[in-house]
């Protein structure tokens, strides 16, 4: 009886190969057996065997995917396999913004608008709603009768109530979501409780609780075993904040609506209006998959404390509104004090951070992860390069030109974009030194002019560039670019020239 040779292709698991190993297997010891027609009921078992194969490899195959950090898919397992390395995926961050209130007329008493007042946007549908994080007064006789205050894209949910079982390790879940990091004020009967990491250096006297977010960006408070950390009794009362996210980043005068009546000292009706001067700021999105993927390994590269350049520049795009960073001293940029460091920052969306933003980052490098004494840092608005691009394109029999245009300008942008829409670095464009690899060197950064080139020359339409060095040039020249130490490049006017006609493509 001959034998079933050993099959090593540990890829040949799918409906067709299983099938086609069965029948080779079945031949072994029915070698007349030769009927494998579709009606054929041994090849009806033959292929529900098959079948049932194909299923439990697939299942197979996801377990092993998902049982690895770079190839894990889904967000419950990335979650998980980043709590190994001891990395909390950062949910949604709330946008904040600075909004006149104002009254129709001078008061004659001082009117009091509450915290916890709701704002919103002026859209019909989908509006977005605000609210004042302190109590804001506009005094008696104010001329004009107006006081700013600051509101934020989030929601607190007040007084959600749990009875303590007295069991150790004890769990409960909020309802709400998206949860907000850091937001819950937890108390009970034997006292307020105080979030930490862990209870490993939680005594028993110790009132703490470890918040954890699962995929739906439910949290869920776990509380001490009486050794480590203490138990709660009676009822334990948690308040919190849900919301955030990059949507509450509305423009300039988009808040345009208070809800809710308002009145003076003495109760007399009075009529407020508001609005936003200035954009607001510091919403983002909770972290995607992919950021996990990349962020939870950096966390291990460093440590709770800020040292080294990399510490500077990952502690700070730890920070859910910073895109981009970068660390200097004299080292890389002559000229600069001894034991003095410039940190560069790219916020999420472009454009130069906010004074808010800065101090949060300087805060976040400085205090949240101690640097070290003697060392002075600051927190910089990034220097833009802006790259103007001159191409002349020869377009297929087909093409519109026009499209085509349109389509270059759609991939040169995503080419210089900061990040990708997974919310990664966009690794193709680095910042200053650290351009492109994002590893400091000694040799001049650069945008290689084959890199642009190739990302015209590749459109869907375009039949070649034209040869001449006049028709592709950066910044009026044939010749890769040089980025400054400090610089960031960004897009600017993309000119298309027909080559066919001479013409400009607008």
């Amino acid at each position: 009886m001959a034998l079933l040779p050993a099959n090593l292709d540990y890829t040949d698991k799918d409906f067709t190969a299983l099938r086609e190993r069965l029948i080779n297997l079945i031949r072994t010891v029915f070698p007349d057996w030769t009927d494998v027609d579709v009606a054929n009921f041994g090849n009806v078992m033959l292929e529900c065997f098959a079948f049932v194969g194909d299923v439990l490899t697939n299942y197979q195959d996801n377990q092993s995917r998902e049982s690895r950090l770079i190839e894990a898919l889904i967000r419950r397992n990335v979650i998980a396999l980043a709590a190994h390395l001891g990395y909390t995926p950062r949910t949604a961050a709330p946008a904040t913004a600075d909004v006149l209130f104002a009254l129709d007329s001078t008061p004659a008493n001082d009117v009091t608008i509450p915290a916890g007042t709701v704002v919103r946007t002026r859209d019909v549908t989908g509006a977005i709603d605000f609210q004042l994080l302190l109590d804001l007064v506009i005094a008696a006789g104010s001329v004009p009768p107006q006081a700013f205050g600051t509101v934020e894209n989030s929601t607190t949910i007040l007084g959600e109530t749990f009875q303590s079982t007295g069991l150790a390790n004890q769990r409960v879940q909020l309802a709400r979501t998206p949860y907000i990091d850091d937001t819950a004020v937890v108390s009970a009967a034997n006292g307020a409780f105080t979030q930490v990491s862990n209870f490993l250096s939680s005594t028993s006297a110790d009132r703490h609780y470890v918040v954890t977010i699962d995929e739906t960006d439910r949290a869920r408070l776990t509380f001490g075993n009486g050794v480590n950390g203490q138990v709660p009794t009676g009822a334990i009362s948690v308040a919190y904040k849900i919301g955030g996210g990059l949507a509450g980043n509305v423009e300039a005068n988009n808040i345009t609506t208070i809800v809710g009546q308002f009145t003076d000292a003495l109760s007399n009706p009075v009529r407020v209006s508001v609005t936003n001067p200035g954009k607001a700021s510091g919403g983002a999105n909770r972290e995607t998959v992919a950021q996990i993927k990349q962020n939870a390994p950096a966390s291990v590269r460093v440590s709770d404390r800020t040292v080294a350049l990399e510490d500077y520049t990952i502690h700070a795009e730890e920070l859910s509104s910073v895109a981009r960073a970068l660390m200097v001293t004299s080292d890389q940029l002559p000229g600069l004090p001894e034991n003095r460091g410039r940190l560069y920052i790219v916020p999420v969306g472009g454009g130069l951070p906010s004074a808010a933003l800065k101090a949060q980052v300087l805060a976040a490098v400085t205090v949240d992860k101690p640097k070290t004494i003697t060392f002075q840092v600051s927190v910089r608005d990034p220097q833009y390069l802006t790259v103007d691009i001159t191409c002349t394109v020869f377009f297929t029999t087909e093409a519109d030109p026009q499209n085509v245009a349109n389509l270059i300008r759609t991939r040169l942008a995503d080419f210089f974009r900061i990040q990708n829409t997974d919310g990664t670095k966009n690794t193709q464009i680095g910042f200053g030194l650290d351009y492109v690899t994002d590893t400091i060197t000694t040799t001049p950064p650069e945008i290689p002019l084959s890199d642009v080139q190739n990302v015209v020359r590749d459109t869907t339409g375009v039949r070649k560039l034209g040869d001449r060095a006049v028709d592709f040039t950066l910044n009026e020249v044939h010749a890769d670019l040089l980025i400054g130490a400090i610089e960031f490049p960004q897009l600017g006017n993309v000119v298309i020239m027909n080559g066919a006609t001479g013409q400009l493509v607008t």
